[in-house]
């Protein structure tokens, strides 16, 4: 069985939305995914339900609609926009912090979930995720998520050291 069947079938139809999301998305210029599944794309992949996604600005009400004509439901936050299908565990989020745009223009094609899509790069991955690890608002399970992502890529990056807290440094032996 493939990562994306296993997917598939843990998730409901979780590789489905995941294609069909892809499919809107590049019809609407520059996006990228960040978040977990972006560090399962440079580190050993460890499971996960969430896709996060940043998308050109000017594109996220056209991208609504169209991922609501889709099937989508969508939950409207400060910060992000959350889409999932009736029946799936997939949970897609869209991210409206500025902060992230600028990774659109450092990305490069990776296959996930049986699909070419465009990954944020490595550094900007890390960066986000010190972002998310560092926000007092995230709840206490997700910022250990973060950190143990942050652990992860510094096992498989040393080089990344010095971009590191020194929490999360601390933690990974040299």
């Amino acid at each position: 069985m493939t990562g994306s069947e296993v997917f598939e079938s843990v998730t409901g139809s979780g590789s489905s939305d995941f294609a069909a999301l892809v499919s809107i998305l590049n019809e609407h210029g520059r996006w990228c995914l960040i978040g977990g599944l972006a560090v399962n794309c440079y580190v050993e992949p460890v499971y996960t339900l969430d896709a996060d996604i940043v998308v050109a600005a000017t594109e996220v009400d056209s991208i609504k609609q169209d991922l609501a004509v889709a099937g989508f439901s969508l939950q409207e936050f400060p910060h992000s926009i959350n889409a999932q299908m009736s029946g799936s565990d997939l949970r897609i989020q869209l991210t409206t912090d500025v902060r992230y745009q600028d990774f659109l223009s450092e990305t490069r094609l990776m296959e996930v979930l049986r699909e070419q899509v465009p990954v944020a790069s490595l550094v900007n991955i890390t960066r986000g995720k010190i972002w998310a690890w560092n926000d007092p608002s995230r709840r206490p399970t997700k910022r250990k998520k973060d950190e143990l992502d942050l652990m992860r890529i510094l096992e498989a990056y040393p080089e990344l050291r010095r971009a590191m807290p020194e929490e999360i440094s601390r933690q990974v032996p040299e």
